[in-house]
């Protein structure tokens, strides 16, 4: 094999190695979305989806809802400070200031997902759809991390 075509098998594997990593950040409108991920759970369990929404415009924008078929309901939710006690609530909206970023994280807000439909495993890939109320509709992939994760284990 020639230095060239070792060189140019080399630059390949690279470019198909950034390619999942790429492929992990969406684009609604002025939301960019970035890092979708949940946990690993089982059938007939609930879930989370977590990820960054960050809106590049001037005007500001809402999640309005979430919606996936390995679910039975999902909700948007946030965790608050109740004395000791962390409670889980659901919201009508997660707002997306102009200009601002807004994370989906453990212990703050996310995506509920209510009555898995089947085991969401680790290393697989969930699809969940995201209405917002400027940006419209987008389909995501969440990657599924193991089950005590606490962050994207896909971060750039």
């Amino acid at each position: 094999m020639t230095t060239i075509t070792r060189r140019t098998l080399m630059i390949a594997a690279a470019a198909i190695a950034a390619v999942p990593a790429a492929a992990h950040d969406y684009t609604a409108g002025d939301v960019a979305i970035a890092h979708p991920w949940t946990r690993a759970a089982g059938a007939n369990g609930n879930g989370a989806a977590f990820m960054q929404l960050r809106n590049t415009g001037a005007q500001p924008d809402r999640l309005i809802s979430a919606s996936t078929p390995a679910a039975r309901t999902v909700e948007l939710h946030t965790m608050t400070r109740d004395g000791d006690v962390m409670r889980m609530r659901p919201v009508q909206d997660i707002p997306v200031p102009a200009g601002g970023t807004v994370a989906l994280q453990p212990g703050g807000f996310h995506i509920m997902m209510i009555g898995l439909t089947a085991p969401m495993n680790q290393g697989g890939r969930v699809p969940l759809t995201l209405r917002f109320e400027r940006a419209g509709e987008v389909q995501v992939e969440l990657a599924v991390e193991a089950a005590g994760a606490r962050g994207s284990g896909h971060q750039h």
